[in-house]
């Protein structure tokens, strides 16, 4: 396929670090090897993630001039409103310092003890939320999506049958919300397709439980509905996004990834009850229902990122970044989730190193090493991210042991991206000299973000 040209040009530049192999060494060792906890001037090309990371527009940051940083009615958060309104099609909105406090916010209002909450695989901050509120997160997305090498183009997709069968046995009062996450993102970046998404729609409506979307990536989402189902071949990202979110209830959204922005998230709504008491709930935990732990320009950027997200020639490009990468990989052999997503690239740590088991945490170790080799931040998304049973004590197992290559929005170049593969191909070459890693830190919550590692001897 052919790769589209940057559709934005550079105005202002940042330099990156330039590191010795001797260097990164010594910066992996004292960060526990934890490549959370390395310093971002000992980064090279940093795909740690795509939350904040965006470099944002001359006309957002126009739009930061113009911030009104009243306490209270700001007129940036009027206009993050009606843009909301007109692109996502919400009703109410209520403005959070970033994703998880939407999250929060939700899960505080709509969660109980004993209570379950399925959704399409697991997002660790979602869950955690979900958990400490007293549900139980049942995972219901199609079994395909387990598997790093099927090859279908709506993975992300929730297993109506599945679904069913869990308000069957628990009960439609017991399940406060389905979370419908557009795109997947620990299955890869998968999409959900408009029809799966009607279809849940209409099961929920039959049993009266909403439909909650984790939002954050969306517009990647509609990106693959475009390029994917033949109806909508022809409908513009914009029209594709109003439709997608006109089958649920609400959302959360970090706007930091999707909204283009490096700060600040939101919970939708359209039920003007549930707004009341979001609205009470946000004064304690975020700040006025007009601000919610944002800065006027804050708000202000966001809405103009909504606006610029929708526009076919970004999206087209981002997606191609990834699927850029991820045709230099496969070609060289290196196992990844197929097909590539739309933020990132996984590696598949289980393919790449068979010789590590799970319990060494490949996933780990191959992120470490690649930081060593070049420089390059990734990620861990394994045993490690997916944590502990909250009632066993005991590690989730997922069958997806993952390496997440993230590609920040309107950051590097295809260049970047050509250092990115070598330096993986280069350790793919000699990955039988990887070793596994021993936990010798664990934190509570949320372990990958400070968790710490040795390598065994």
């Amino acid at each position: 396929m052919s790769y589209p040209a940057e559709p934005y040009k550079i105005k202002v530049v940042e330099p990156i670090a330039m590191t010795t192999r001797k260097q990164r060494e010594q910066y992996i060792k004292d960060a526990g090897y934890n490549t959370f906890l390395l310093q971002s001037k000992q980064t090279y090309i940093d795909l740690l993630t795509d939350s904040g990371t965006t470099a944002m527009s001359d006309n957002q940051w126009a739009g930061m001039m113009l911030g009104d940083e009243a306490y209270s009615g700001s007129i940036n958060f009027y206009h993050l409103q009606d843009t909301v309104a007109e692109y996502y099609g919400y009703k109410h909105v209520v403005p959070t310092h970033q994703g998880r406090g939407a999250e929060n916010l939700l899960s505080s209002l709509l969660v109980k003890e004993g209570d379950y909450v399925p959704g399409n695989m697991y997002f660790t901050t979602t869950r955690a939320h979900q958990e400490r509120n007293g549900a139980t997160f049942v995972d219901i997305i199609i079994d395909e999506a387990h598997d790093s090498q099927k090859d279908l183009p709506f993975k992300g997709n929730i297993d109506l049958s599945k679904l069913e069968k869990l308000i069957n046995e628990v009960g439609a009062d017991k399940i406060p919300y389905v979370c419908l996450a557009i795109t997947v993102n620990l299955a890869g970046g998968q999409p959900v397709s408009m029809a799966n998404i009607r279809e849940v729609s209409k099961l929920c409506k039959k049993h009266n439980i909403l439909v909650m979307y984790d939002a954050t990536r969306c517009v990647e989402n509609a990106y693959f509905i475009k390029d994917r189902e033949p109806e909508y071949k022809d409908a513009t990202i914009a029209a594709i996004l109003k439709e997608m979110m006109s089958y649920s209830d609400g959302c959360t959204m970090s706007g930091k990834k999707d909204c283009l922005v490096n700060i600040g998230g939101f919970l939708c709504m359209n039920d003007d009850e549930l707004y009341q008491r979001a609205s009470e709930l946000v004064v304690l935990f975020e700040g006025m229902p007009s601000y919610g732990g944002l800065a006027g320009r804050d708000m202000e950027a966001m809405a103009r990122g909504i606006v610029e997200s929708v526009d076919f020639h970004y999206i087209h490009h981002r997606i191609a970044q990834c699927r850029y990468l991820a045709d230099k990989l496969e070609a060289a052999g290196v196992p990844i989730v197929k097909p590539v997503g739309g933020h990132a690239v996984f590696l598949d740590a289980r393919a790449f190193l068979p010789h590590v088991p799970q319990e060494q945490y490949p996933a780990q170790s191959l992120a470490a090493e690649l930081y060593i080799e070049s420089g390059v931040r990734s990620m861990e998304r394994g045993i490690i991210s997916a944590g502990r049973d909250r009632k066993t004590g005991k590690n989730h197992m997922p069958k997806l042991e993952l390496v997440r290559l993230t590609i920040p929005r309107r950051v590097y170049t295809y260049a970047h991206l050509d250092v990115v593969a070598e330096s993986v191909i280069r350790l793919f070459k000699h990955r039988d000299d990887i070793k596994g890693l021993d936990m010798v830190y664990e934190p509570k919550f949320l372990r990958f973000f400070t968790a710490r590692f040795e390598p065994l001897k």
